[in-house]
């Protein structure tokens, strides 16, 4: 009895954690989306382990990054699209959020086609996964409240799991992950620079910043809730790029060593089969499935989260429909036109992919040096301005994302550029 009551105040801080925890972890898995998964299941079936150490770099800078996202919103209670116009006026925030929509839009796109991928493993064509997911997350959103779509959105995040199981099913050589994970390693050619810098600039993503803050304002979190929620941020990213080192061990150590080629996530999944058991080809494609049907959920919810509040429409889960129409509205168009177009029949998405990685490359500099000077600015924080250090950090960190995001916008719309 005498050691329960020694860990009451232990208890208490457990549970402070637990109602503040979700924001930062569900943000940053949902990075591991369908895009995000056929990057790394082609960088291990191509250049077997040889990128992990990048997985330690893009873990810091998604964390720097994430952590000033999660301090804007516990200290102004608003998300980033609103600080935006409050900053920058109506005119330059309309423009940023058109781009964020035609990004995020494309983006969906891609997710469906992930749902639809995905389920044609197991022999389901997309004319009855693509609608049934739709109707389902649509549902989820329109008939839930925050704490109960929070809940499956977390139960989601665990699910990620998946490919923990798969990598370690497949055997990897530890000695050799060991070691390329502190080891940096370089291939000067086209191909290993272009998955190089795709890997890195698509860590981080304009809607990120966007959904993590709003969820925070959603969910009402105060200043005092701030050292939870660095703890949710930091959890999450560990996390999220966890997953995606075993997803490069699932294919570094099966397809790499056979020298078969993939293309996507899709290929990789039938290819674990024959190489590392059936069960870890399910995993996998359960895997995928999951990370599709999450991301379909969150990107359209977060370009409804910023459209309104940069125009101060009502943007809250808990609003029902007829208190916030827009908000459901936008929420809805992106759904339907997002499962509408992979029901087309059209022969590659990949050009669309292709777009929304462009458009995330050409918004994310302007996104991140804007959140550095509201971070920065004293009457907005105040005590928790960034300080000289963290500055120094922070501005190093910025600039590299942005450098390698604009080189990936190049080498995306000039494909020759790296010889």
């Amino acid at each position: 009895m005498r050691l329960w009551e020694r860990l009451k105040p232990y208890r208490r801080r457990l549970m402070l954690l637990l109602a503040v925890v979700g924001p930062g972890i569900i943000t940053a898995n949902v990075d591991n989306d369908a895009g995000g998964i056929s990057t790394y299941s082609v960088a291990g079936a191509r250049y077997g382990y040889d990128l992990l150490w990048m997985l330690v770099l893009t873990t810091l800078a998604l964390i720097i990054v994430q952590e000033m996202s999660a301090r804007l919103g516990v200290v102004t209670g608003k998300g980033l699209a609103d600080l935006i116009r409050e900053k920058m006026g109506v005119k330059i925030t309309a423009l940023i959020l058109g781009i964020l929509v035609l990004a995020n839009l494309a983006n969906t796109v891609s997710e469906f086609a992930g749902v639809a991928a995905s389920l044609e493993i197991f022999g389901v064509s997309k004319y009855i996964s693509v609608p049934l997911v739709a109707v389902g997350v649509w549902l989820l959103i329109t008939r839930g409240n925050y704490k109960s779509v929070e809940r499956v959105f977390l139960v989601a995040s665990a699910i990620y799991l998946a490919y923990v199981i798969s990598g370690l099913m497949a055997k990897p050589d530890w000695n050799q992950v060991l070691k390329a994970s502190v080891t940096p390693t370089f291939h000067f050619e086209s191909g290993y620079i272009a998955l190089f810098i795709t890997v890195i600039g698509t860590t981080i993503a304009p809607w990120m910043q966007f959904y993590q803050q709003s969820s925070i304002a959603d969910k009402g979190l105060k200043p005092r809730d701030y050292a939870y929620e660095r703890i949710d941020v930091i959890v999450g990213c560990i996390f999220t790029d966890v997953v995606a080192g075993f997803i490069i061990l699932a294919c570094a150590a099966t397809i790499y060593v056979n020298h078969l080629p993939i293309e996507t996530a899709q290929d990789a999944a039938l290819a674990l089969g024959p190489l590392a058991g059936r069960y870890a080809s399910i995993l996998f494609g359960l895997g995928l499935l999951n990370a599709s049907v999450f991301s379909a959920a969150i990107l359209p919810l977060s370009t409804a989260y910023a459209v309104c509040e940069a125009f101060g429409w009502e943007a809250r889960v808990n609003a029902g429909l007829k208190e916030a129409p827009v908000f459901f509205g936008i929420y809805t168009g992106m759904i339907v036109l997002g499962a509408a177009v992979i029901l087309l029949p059209v022969k590659s998405l990949l050009q669309a992919m292709l777009d929304s990685q462009t458009l995330n490359g050409v918004l994310l500099p302007v996104i991140l040096i804007v959140m550095l000077q509201l971070v920065n600015d004293k009457r907005l924080m105040g005590k928790f301005v960034n300080g000289r250090v963290l500055n120094i950090i922070t501005w190093t960190t910025v600039a590299i994302l942005i450098f390698l995001t604009m080189l990936l916008v190049l080498t995306t719309l000039f494909p020759g550029l790296l010889g």
